[in-house]
């Protein structure tokens, strides 16, 4: 089960996000969103479980819980959606109405 927890403290690397869901399982793989410019943490990671009665465990235990003055929110993950693609182009969008 792929697990989505947010409110991470910046200073949250991926070992540490390892350490807490490994209390309740097998965990396949632990990984905190960096951003890509700063290289700093985004403040939410996944957890892979392959086991989804840990899983669940794992989400109900850390789910509201305080992790370095911060609480997380902790949720089985949503697969992306499809969605149509952005026009990224500079002022794409605006309008001049002058």
């Amino acid at each position: 089960m792929n697990i989505y927890i947010s409110n991470l403290s910046f200073d949250m690397q991926d070992d540490d996000l390892k350490g807490f869901f490994s209390e309740y399982g097998e965990v396949s793989s632990a990984k905190v969103i960096m951003d890509k410019f700063t290289n700093q943490s985004r403040g939410f990671g996944f957890v892979e479980m392959p086991n989804q009665e840990d899983a669940k465990k794992a989400i109900s235990a850390l789910d509201g819980k305080t992790v370095d003055n911060r609480v997380i929110k902790v949720m089985e993950a949503r697969p992306k959606e499809d969605r149509p693609a952005r026009n990224s182009g500079f002022n794409s969008g605006f309008k001049n109405k002058w």
